[in-house]
């Protein structure tokens, strides 16, 4: 069978020279113990996105070639100026070896769970020295996919042997330095309004451009104080407490809007689906979408609308409301 290819060539002629704060783009990048993967995207528009429009694509280990079976398609709907977090379907709690599950912590953060099977989708198996692509287009029709944003750089395998098995911070990155990619977790500084649409760069300096932050960090308890093990030793936790929310220019775009709504939604999280809301300003119009993008509820009432039920399957959902003087915003909600 013809497998079909997305090479570096075709991702170059496929790029665009994105705008400002006017395509979705990787804002965090999670590479942690065992199989605790995750890559956060971040929408700095105005509007929600479809994000079945998207995938990620890996490039392992210096690849310039890919079929298929490294990208996998995503689902759901990201609200404007919202964040969605994809995370590696590993959630067997009896999982040992390679199937060892996602930590618990790190699972509550996903607003996804993708590429279980890795015969089929390798794309959330990434480690330090891959490099992860948000592109937009399918799978079905991956060669012709256009580059979104780059983590990493195309074509290059820093791993040139224990420690240097990713990206550093000192030039040229690669074999020299502090690896920044493996068991760490790297967060886009809040100056960055765009992805990379190049698949030629000449280095891959992560410190321009992310924030780097250690895998695991001690617990502590409500003195601040380490919290010890039976052996004497502080336990530590997954550090992601980032996941689920980014700090970028592109947000001020919208303050004044978001000031002049005041909104608050409660209880968040509900237990039975129930949700009530107030603001400064009627909210006529409520859409709300599951984490797979399908729509659940929607009203329109220009009396105003204090209240909605959503239903009382668990999960993640995404409202998106219209206010009546024309203010659009989306928030995530959560039923246990």
């Amino acid at each position: 069978m013809k497998k079909v290819l997305l090479s570096l060539g075709l991702l170059l002629s496929a790029s665009v020279s994105a705008q400002d704060c006017s395509e979705l783009f990787i804002s965090e990048y999670v590479e942690g113990w065992s199989n605790n993967k995750a890559i956060e995207i971040y929408n700095p528009t105005s509007s929600p996105i479809n994000l079945s429009d998207y995938m990620i694509v890996r490039y392992s280990n210096g690849a310039t070639f890919v079929g298929p079976d490294a990208g996998v398609q995503l689902s759901g709907t990201i609200g404007a100026k919202e964040v969605y977090v994809a995370v590696l379907d590993k959630r067997d709690e009896n999982g040992t070896g390679q199937e060892a599950p996602v930590w618990d912590s790190l699972q509550e953060r996903a607003d996804g769970f993708y590429s279980p099977d890795y015969n089929v989708s390798r794309a959330m198996y990434f480690n330090g020295n891959d490099a992860v692509v948000l592109a937009k287009g399918t799978i079905a029709d991956i060669s012709n996919a256009q580059l979104i944003d780059v983590f990493g750089k195309i074509g290059e395998d820093p791993d040139v042997g224990d420690p240097y098995n990713g990206w550093t911070d000192t030039a040229p990155f690669v074999g020299v330095g502090t690896v920044l990619t493996t068991d760490h977790s790297l967060v886009r500084k809040e100056g960055i309004k765009k992805g990379v649409t190049s698949a030629i760069i000449p280095v891959f300096n992560a410190l321009v451009e992310w924030d780097s932050l250690p895998p695991v960090i001690p617990m502590l308890d409500s003195n601040g104080d380490p919290i010890l093990d039976s052996n004497g030793d502080p336990r530590i936790e997954g550090n992601w407490k980032t996941l689920g929310s980014h700090d970028c220019d592109c947000n001020t775009l919208s303050v004044n809007d978001e000031v002049t709504l005041n909104l608050s939604i409660y209880p968040n999280p509900s237990t039975n689906g129930e949700f009530n809301f107030t603001s400064d300003n009627n909210i006529v119009s409520v859409e709300v979408f599951s984490a797979v993008g399908q729509k659940v509820f929607s009203k329109e009432n220009n009396a105003g609308i204090n209240t909605i039920s959503v239903g009382n399957q668990p999960g993640v959902y995404l409202v998106n409301l219209k206010t009546s003087n024309g203010v659009v915003t989306s928030r995530r909600v959560i039923v246990k």
